[in-house]
């Protein structure tokens, strides 16, 4: 009888402790499926926040590339209005350039003619002048005169040569000269040291510094000097050859002759 009740006991008890077991076992499985859930919800979450990141972070540097276009935009902006008004600038002084060159043909046919009549008016000048360094003076006019009919020397260049023989004639104006040389009086040539004081007068005197003469442009002769003049022309002779000392002298003059 014992032996039953304890089988009895045991077998219940076996029975209650598997009814409890069981009773856990289908309690933990909503729990289970609620935290599984969550789980996947915060999973879904983070998920959801690394495209929000993401996204953020492209919309960011879009941003930053359109402040970067945009100011990019606004240099080339200035840049290219910048070189706009370079190009109308260049534009104008093209066509400035084009009218200067348009005009040079008009040029050359003025300045030819120009430079034909300034040689002659050189010639006669010399013609006309003192008979000082008369060779030269020629010569010089007879290369100029040369130099128009040349084709290899530009008109440039020509232009500025006659300007050059117009300078080399002004400054004969200025200076005091002495030269050996020889004139011809009654037939017969006579050695002399000719002083020329510019274009005031051109006087020679006889190498015995016994004679003197003055050059007369009117009558484009020699005319006898008083025998009171030779000691002046003797010291203004010396003074030009630096012999003597700076000093006043007096002679006379073709002007003051005509005046009278």
């Amino acid at each position: 009888m014992s032996k039953v009740s304890n089988r009895t006991k045991i077998a219940t008890a076996l029975v209650g402790a598997l009814a409890f077991a069981s009773s856990n076992l289908v309690v933990a499985d909503p729990l289970t499926d609620v935290q599984q859930a969550d789980s996947k919800i915060h999973a879904e979450g983070a998920a959801s926040q690394k495209k929000i990141d993401k996204h953020f972070d492209q919309a960011q540097d879009m941003l930053f590339e359109y402040s970067s276009v945009a100011d990019e935009r606004e240099s080339l902006k200035a840049y290219n209005n910048y070189v706009a008004t370079l190009v109308a600038d260049q534009q104008n002084t093209m066509s400035s350039i084009q009218a200067d060159i348009n005009g040079i043909d008009k040029l050359r046919q003025g300045v030819v003619p120009l430079m034909f009549n300034m040689v002659d008016s050189l010639e006669q000048f010399v013609q006309l002048d003192l008979p000082f360094n008369s060779d030269v003076r020629a010569e010089r006019v007879k290369n100029l005169r040369n130099l128009l009919n040349t084709a290899e020397v530009s008109l440039a260049e020509k232009y500025r040569l006659i300007l050059d023989a117009y300078s080399i004639e002004r400054e004969y104006g200025n200076f005091v000269e002495v030269k050996p040389g020889q004139i011809n009086i009654d037939g017969k040539e006579v050695l002399v040291d000719f002083f020329n004081l510019g274009r005031v007068a051109l006087y020679a005197q006889s190498l015995d510094q016994r004679s003197g003469w003055i050059y007369n442009p009117e009558t484009k002769s020699w005319d006898v000097l008083a025998d009171s003049y030779m000691r002046e022309l003797t010291k203004g002779i010396r003074i030009a050859r630096k012999q003597g000392a700076p000093d006043m002298f007096a002679l006379p003059v073709p002007a003051a002759e005509a005046a009278q």
